[in-house]
């Protein structure tokens, strides 16, 4: 049996607000990409860019998310998790090796290799980290037109000055984490 490898990253363990997003990705090896790296270190105009060009020239990508209902019950390492193992779940076509970005593996039933520094280093885990990247920005961003006081379209949800500032004047939202720390502190107030 050929070997069939899927790269898989999440982004969003760090926000406040919002869900987990993650995604897999299987490439082309007839067909590499430039330009592949850790999507954090791309400009946005750029992930958004390769972000096309990957869900075109892959021969299968998807997502998988957990909401914040999800994080605030499992907590986030375990909705990360449930996350990435839905977006392998959810490919049109099944890897038989998954390599994953971080220490941990979602459990599958084909092989999974958790790899540290993965988006930097393995082109398919590069892949998904940008899909994941740009996926979950835009998410935001559309939330940004409902809660407008809140900023999302410039953090994303992250623990920015504005943001918890943002959250002391008007106070949570359906989208904020409430098992997380300074969310959960301004329940307890």
């Amino acid at each position: 049996m050929a070997l069939v490898i899927a790269g898989v990253d999440e982004v969003g363990r760090g926000p406040l607000a919002g869900p987990v997003v993650a995604a897999a990705v299987i490439l082309d090896p007839k067909n590499p990409i430039e330009g592949l790296t850790d999507s954090k270190k791309l400009s946005a105009a750029r992930r958004e860019k390769l972000a096309d060009i990957i869900k075109a020239q892959s021969l299968a990508w998807s997502l998988g998310r957990a909401e914040v209902d999800e994080i605030d019950a499992l907590n986030i390492h375990h909705a990360s998790l449930l996350a990435m193992q839905r977006a392998v779940l959810n490919l049109s076509l099944m890897p038989t090796h998954v390599k994953v970005d971080g220490k941990f593996c979602p459990k599958l039933t084909c092989n999974v290799e958790a790899i540290v520094k993965g988006d930097l280093l393995i082109a398919e885990i590069s892949a998904a980290s940008i899909i994941a990247k740009v996926t979950r920005d835009a998410e935001m961003s559309v939330w940004h037109q409902t809660y407008p006081q809140y900023g999302f379209d410039k953090h994303a949800g992250y623990p920015t000055k504005y943001h918890l500032q943002a959250l002391t004047e008007h106070g949570i939202t359906p989208l904020h984490r409430r098992s997380y720390g300074p969310i959960k502190n301004l329940l307890e107030d």
